[in-house]
């Protein structure tokens, strides 16, 4: 019934909008290729694995010689708080959802529609920030390799342009399957962190002196194994861009093959695989980089800084292993941001054309990754390409995200009665509301950027919204036997009154029936139906019609609900024409009151001045006049 997106007229627009998709089933199922839980998790692993680059790094910086036991309370925080909660969204979001999706059901009306576009202003935060802090990660690592051209020196902010300019160009010329390349990568990298752990852990065997160097320097430095405790937990959350990947693992579920309960036990495994992975990978990495790189190293302009393992690889491995550690990191950090890349063009077509805050245009990849392109080159040229200076806005919207999971998942223990998983979830909850407040007091650009992330979204989304306010946005209409019944017993003419209930008693009835007559000189043996259009939730967009037929002193009455009064109407109108093959007639009365107002009670209520929305609704949807269904207005 809603009518399908015009054909593109120019050979832009054509290859701007190609495979261009208005099927929310089909958005919401993902794609038709599907693939074991393991090759999925490389996919989520180029995001999750990646990190490897610039952790250890960032943990010197920030807890210095209590990275090691920082990191440890980190990977706690993740293998039982995390993992529990995402094996949880897992479960009740088998299609991919996510949390936002758990927390969607939970707030009404409008109210949950704002608090969704606010989440995805986090969502955007991570996944934008994912691209350029990894890009520029991956810059880090081209430029301090000692066979990089001389000419490249001190064209950080270039090159990692450059790199998201070659990630949007993949995306536009057709990127439609990554998992293969991401195997590849992930495998790869792994498979060179572990020469560079193992050489590392063996050089500290054969020279213990180190860990009593560091093992002086903290006593040195520390009061008390309690003092080491308490601070290590206190810098641990400038430690979060460590437990990324967890929501890309769970909007990726689409791909896992499998039926329903095979796609759930096959996401599990991909999180707890990936989980314990990158757990062994950060422990082992933060205390072979503590205790082995000085710590000038790891500050701006250090050699170590945001390339602390790749500092080892050349020390212990020489040149030759350590350009070939720089070119797999540099692949799979400009391959993260493929993954979040992919995660953005995933997320927007799922939310914000249903709510009508989004032009159809965003169900097609190629815009949108301009318009990520664009707002991603801006974020670099702001953050100087500095790693260190993205952190804090990526650690924000990764911990906002991680939060909101666990709050959708206590909040759905409790729901069903399960006293002990809501204990444990609430832990969690209250463990990373303290980690996401102390990073936000620590490290405030994050809020700050996701700020910009979620006005934008919101004022663009209420534009958009107003700007397709008269659309048919009707999926589809279905009626009742009884609405049936009258609709086969229509013959001649269709006249049908519009009504707003009332007391909904003989005399309004009667009185309605009686001005109709009057003011249009409508015969009274001419058959007429009441419509009755209720709006429970003027929130939603995109309405399928259920029409109940209701016989009432004597009135043959169609009741519908939907949310918005007028598109109904338009709808309800086409689809009589179409079904009967004649013309309807609709009946109103003029409405009172300001014209600004009533517009404004339309957008937010579904109401306002029916009669001539409901024509301009019939104006857009039918171009030919002789078709349009004929509205009377006295």
């Amino acid at each position: 019934m809603r009518q399908p997106a015009s054909t593109p007229g120019t050979p832009l627009r054509t290859w701007l909008l190609e495979g261009l998709q208005t099927d929310r089933k089909q958005i919401e199922h993902g794609p038709h290729a599907k693939h074991p839980w393991w090759r999925v998790m490389c996919l989520t692993g180029v995001d999750y694995f990646s990190t490897l680059g610039y952790q250890p790094g960032i943990a010197a910086l920030a807890a210095g010689l209590l990275s090691p036991l920082a990191t440890l309370f980190l990977v706690g925080l993740t293998l039982l708080g995390a993992l529990p909660v995402y094996r949880r969204v897992a479960e009740e979001s088998p299609y991919g959802q996510g949390s936002i999706a758990m927390l969607e059901k939970l707030a009404p009306q409008w109210w949950g529609k704002l608090f969704v576009l606010a989440l995805l202003g986090f969502a955007a935060t991570d996944f934008v920030i994912t691209m350029t802090l990894s890009a520029a990660d991956a810059t880090a690592h081209i430029l301090e390799n000692p066979f990089a051209p001389h000419w490249l020196e001190g064209q950080r902010v270039p090159v990692t342009l450059f790199l998201l300019a070659l990630l949007g160009g993949v995306f536009l010329m057709g990127f439609t399957e990554a998992i293969g390349i991401a195997v590849l990568l992930v495998f790869v990298y792994l498979g060179l962190n572990a020469v560079v752990v193992t050489v590392a852990i063996l050089h500290v065997l054969d020279n213990p002196d180190v860990v009593v160097s560091w093992q002086n320097l903290l006593n040195a430095n520390y009061s008390s194994p309690l003092a080491m405790i308490g601070l290590s937990l206190l810098v641990m959350p400038k430690l979060a861009l460590g437990m990324s990947g967890f929501e890309t693992g769970v909007a990726v579920m689409p791909v896992v093959k499998g039926d329903i309960q095979q796609r759930i036990k096959g996401t599990k495994r991909l999180l707890t695989t990936a989980a314990l992975i990158m757990s062994v990978f950060l422990i082992l990495s933060s205390f072979v980089t503590t205790v082995l790189i000085p710590a000038e190293e790891f500050e701006p302009g250090g050699e170590a800084n945001g390339r602390a393992l790749a500092y080892l690889a050349h020390g212990f491995l020489g040149d030759w292993f350590g350009t070939a550690y720089d070119v797999s990191t540099i692949a799979i950090l400009w391959f993260a941001g493929a993954s979040a890349m992919a995660g953005l063009i995933n997320l927007v077509p799922r939310y914000l054309p249903r709510y009508g805050m989004a032009p159809e245009w965003t169900g097609a990849v190629r815009p949108l990754v301009l318009i990520f392109s664009a707002i991603a080159f801006v974020i670099t040229i702001i953050f100087d390409a500095d790693v260190e200076a993205q952190g804090g806005a990526y650690a924000t919207g990764v911990l906002v995200l991680m939060l909101s999971a666990a709050v959708a998942v206590t909040l759905s223990a409790h729901k069903l009665g399960q006293r002990l998983a809501r204990g444990g979830f609430g832990l969690i909850t209250a463990v990373l509301a303290y980690t996401l407040v102390d990073n936000v007091i620590e490290r405030p650009d994050g809020v700050k950027i996701a700020s910009f992330f979620i006005a934008a979204i919101i004022i663009t989304s209420l534009i958009s919204r107003a700007t397709r306010s008269t659309e048919l946005r009707v999926t589809d209409v279905h009626l009742d036997p009884l609405a049936e019944q009258f609709i086969n017993e229509t013959c001649g003419d269709i006249h049908v009154i519009a009504n707003e209930p009332h007391e909904r008693d003989q005399r309004e009835y009667n009185d309605k029936l009686r001005e109709t007559w009057l003011n249009h000189r409508l015969r009274s043996s001419e058959p007429v139906l009441f419509v009755e259009v209720t709006v429970p939730d003027a929130s939603e967009f995109e309405t399928e019609l259920h029409v109940k037929g209701e016989e009432r002193h004597g009135h043959q009455i169609l009741r519908i609900e939907s949310s918005a009064v007028p598109n109904t109407l338009a709808a309800l109108l086409l689809y009589l024409r179409d079904r009967t093959g004649g013309v309807p007639h609709i009946y109103f009365h003029w409405a009172e009151g300001n014209p600004v107002v009533a517009m404004l009670r339309y957008l937010v209520f579904g109401g306002g001045d029916v009669p001539p929305l409901t024509r301009e609704v019939l104006r857009k949807a039918e171009p030919d006049i002789e078709r349009r269904p004929h509205v009377h207005v006295g």
